[in-house]
């Protein structure tokens, strides 16, 4: 029985463990709090410390990262997080798999590609990108063996994005729902499950690592027509959203960091932001679950937990 680590017990995390538990592994799943499904060891750990998650990891083949840290303290938070994935992942000598995403690439005419250069426009995607290089050079000098996994906005049971933020509730309760958004331009999303099938696909095949993977997504959608689709398949009032104006969003980061740390990255929601999957669908043979069957887990789980 081959023992697994997955650092964050977010969605993405979670997934991945309960994908491994499937598949017959051991799997200890690392948060600040502890806890894990049933199943799976929790082990409450601090990931910033490479020596500590080291001890935690030895014997292990793979260390997944899917933890994040609030969206507002990225710029802080990342780099010693990514640090201390690395350093342990040279100390166990475990391989190391990275939930990633698109900030990276910065703003890109036409779909975005693993083979375009990263050019990124925002604080965040400094971040992130400083964070995938760092690793990188750690596997071209064979101190350690990694991969990344990109997605883009989540779809899919706990997803967190603009969209089940500011719209799904609102539509779930009937009534009018606004986001900083272009509501007709294309946007690519993504489902939490493939996400975790992506990664534990990627890290089975040794052909895959040293560089990064986009997640398998379905074809775009935009905000508009998910909502549409959101309201049909709620049953509920059919779907009345408006686009927030920039100001508004400027306005409201004056007392809401995430809203603040939301300004930035306009870029991904103004305009068409559409990802190719192409290599990994080819690669791994994972079929994209559609986007009808990722809304209605995330109906599911917000009435069953009252949230509307």
């Amino acid at each position: 029985m081959a023992l697994q680590v997955v650092v964050g017990r977010g969605p993405v995390g979670t997934a991945v463990a309960r994908l491994l538990v499937e598949r017959g592994d051991r799997v200890k799943l690392i948060s600040r709090r502890g806890g894990a499904p049933e199943g799976v060891e929790g082990v409450a750990a601090d990931a910033t410390n490479g020596d500590e998650l080291a001890r935690i990891a030895e014997g292990a083949t793979t260390i997944y990262s899917c933890a994040g840290p609030a969206y507002h303290q990225w710029a802080t938070d990342w780099p010693p997080l990514g640090a201390g994935l690395v350093r342990a992942a040279e100390l166990s000598k475990a391989l190391l798999v990275t939930t990633g995403n698109l900030y990276g690439y910065g703003e890109v005419d036409g779909p975005i590609r693993e083979d375009l250069p990263l050019r990124p426009n925002s604080v965040k995607g400094q971040v992130r990108t400083q964070v995938w290089t760092e690793a990188l050079k750690a596997h071209e000098a064979g101190r350690i063996r990694t991969a990344e996994v990109r997605g883009s906005d989540y779809l899919g049971a706990g997803a967190t994005s603009p969209y089940s933020v500011l719209v799904l509730p609102k539509l779930l309760a009937g009534k009018a729902a606004s986001i900083p958004a272009d509501l007709d331009a294309p946007h690519s999303w993504t489902y939490v499950g493939d996400v975790a099938r992506t990664l534990v696909a990627v890290a089975g095949d040794e052909a895959a690592w040293g560089r990064a993977w986009h997640v398998p997504s379905p074809e775009p959608m935009s905000v508009r027509a998910l909502a549409t689709l959101t309201a049909e398949l709620a049953g509920t009032a059919p779907a009345r959203i408006s686009a927030m104006p920039s100001l508004l969003l400027r306005l409201a980061g004056l007392f809401a960091p995430t809203a603040r740390a939301s300004v930035e990255t306009q870029y991904q929601w103004r305009r068409p932001f559409t990802l190719d999957s192409t290599a990994a669908i080819v690669a791994f043979g994972i079929k994209p679950v559609p986007v009808a069957d990722a809304v209605r887990e995330m109906i599911e789980l917000n009435r069953s937990t009252g949230r509307q």
